[in-house]
């Protein structure tokens, strides 16, 4: 087997010979004094993991973190902290580092973390090269491998490939940002910045400003010339989030830097030529927008270029215990929880849930769960009331009354019997001899079953 190949980096000399000592057993160490040095190395030649100090000179190890998961989002990171607390725990794990270190930590719990970030790595590499087209699990950050995510992950990486303004459509909590982030990380413009804005937290009056900056003496208390976010993306991505939220002012000035690649600070009359791919996402109707006078027609069709929709997890449930594992072994690193997976019954309340918060619920639940959870499995006692008290196979009402009386009575039929077989798995932990005796059919017609759902064994063993 070939030896992982590991990076250390750390602004301490003798941290770094520790580490690289601790390692030379078993992997191929390289080692670089400072973030900048850190980043020339990933940006040349490829790592199973990068161990990193939080604390250094220039780029820390969370701006590190963020670079190397942009390049090489399938490279696992273990952050390193004499001043570790909770919380930066939780924003390491967030930001999608494998586990973290505390100083002076012991030898051989440094070599563990490691060994397990490596193996994690090998893994995931096997099952890339192994899987077949239709088993791609995730993309990027994206996660659920049903048929409405896979055409997802066509039109995404169809997207990247073009240098085209896309606008990433679904509600609340479908992953519309992780989708705008595989975009720019699958790009020609990965090297270059990611910068995300929240259009609807800018407040009203300083909105021009944040987004294409303002001229000195441009308004009361605007001492010195400031560039905006178009400014800052230069080269790279921006991501308009809930664009809808613009007011018409904006709006105008936006569709300009659309139209022409060029912006006007606030206070100043020459323009600047920006080169910026702008994806923009919101959970709105635009075209009733429009209708209703809030969005203008004209930016409308410019950001309609390439649409995208990300389908609500009511609509992929297949996906759900795809997501719930995933989400345990995340939250579990993040709070060192020794919580593993879910009994039978609780898998089967979360597949029974509607889920109108979509993915988002989802992980806060899942969250809150392996917090509380006084064993290695999460119970229904566990899950917040609202979905611990959902009734499985149940199909939700809101959305069939919007379908013809066929198609919701399909619907409703595959729902049950997806969640059913959701359920039956759970029971025998993915064991499709014994599910297949309990359901009275040959393991051949179960494999069916479970291919038409979408659904693999594995998932729940």
């Amino acid at each position: 087997m070939t030896e992982a190949r590991v990076l250390v980096v750390d602004d301490k000399e003798n941290m770094r010979k520790l580490l690289a000592k601790i390692l030379a057993d078993g992997y191929a160490v390289e080692t670089a004094e400072d973030g900048a040095r850190a980043l020339a190395l990933v940006a040349t030649r490829p790592y199973d993991v990068v161990v990193t100090d939080i604390k250094m000179p220039g780029a820390d190890g969370f701006e590190l973190l963020q670079a190397v998961k942009a390049r090489a989002p399938e490279t696992e990171v273990v952050l390193m902290t004499g001043y570790a607390t909770v919380a930066d725990a939780v924003r390491a794990m967030k930001e999608g580092a494998f586990d973290y270190l505390e100083k002076p930590f012991d030898p051989d719990a440094a070599l563990a973390v490691v060994a397990r970030a490596a193996e994690h790595k090998r893994l995931a590499d096997a099952a890339r090269s192994t899987a077949a087209p239709g088993e791609v699990a995730s993309f990027h950050n994206l996660v659920g491998r049903s048929p409405r995510m896979h055409e997802v992950y066509a039109l995404l990486d169809k997207a990247a490939g073009l240098d085209i303004t896309v606008l990433l459509l679904g509600e609340t909590g479908t992953g519309k940002e992780l989708a705008a982030r595989a975009i720019h990380y699958h790009s020609a413009r990965r090297e270059r910045r990611f910068v995300a804005v929240n259009c609807g937290a800018l407040p009203g009056e300083l909105v021009e400003s944040e987004l294409f900056g303002h001229a000195r003496g441009a308004f009361t208390g605007a001492a010195g010339a400031k560039p905006g976010l178009f400014e800052e993306a230069a080269g790279g991505t921006i991501f308009l989030d809930e664009v809808g939220e613009l007011p018409l002012a904006a709006q105008v000035k936006l569709n300009r830097a659309l139209q022409e690649r060029e912006i006007r600070r606030v206070g100043d009359t020459q323009p600047v030529k920006i080169d910026v791919r702008v994806i923009a996402a919101t959970h709105r109707d635009l075209r009733e927008e429009v209708r209703a006078g809030r969005f203008r027609e004209d930016l409308f069709y410019r950001l309609h270029v390439f649409p995208v929709t990300l389908p609500p997890l009511r609509e992929r449930a297949e996906d759900v215990p795809l997501l719930a594992a995933h989400f345990v072994e995340k939250h579990a690193r993040a709070i060192r929880r020794d919580v593993t997976g879910f009994e039978p019954e609780a898998l089967r309340r979360l597949a029974g849930y509607a889920w109108p918060g979509n993915v988002r619920e989802l992980e806060n639940a899942v969250e809150r769960a392996v917090a509380v959870a006084p064993g290695p499995l999460v119970r229904v006692a566990d899950l917040p009331p609202e979905v611990a008290a959902a009734v499985p196979g149940a199909p939700d009402p809101a959305t069939l009354a919007k379908l013809p009386y066929r198609e919701a009575v399909e619907q409703a039929r595959d729902r049950i019997s997806r969640e059913y077989l959701v359920a039956l798995l759970a029971e025998f932990g993915g064991n499709v001899t014994r599910a297949a005796e309990r359901a009275g059919m040959e393991r051949e017609s179960l494999h069916r079953l479970l291919r038409k759902y979408g659904l693999r064994s594995d998932d729940f063993k």
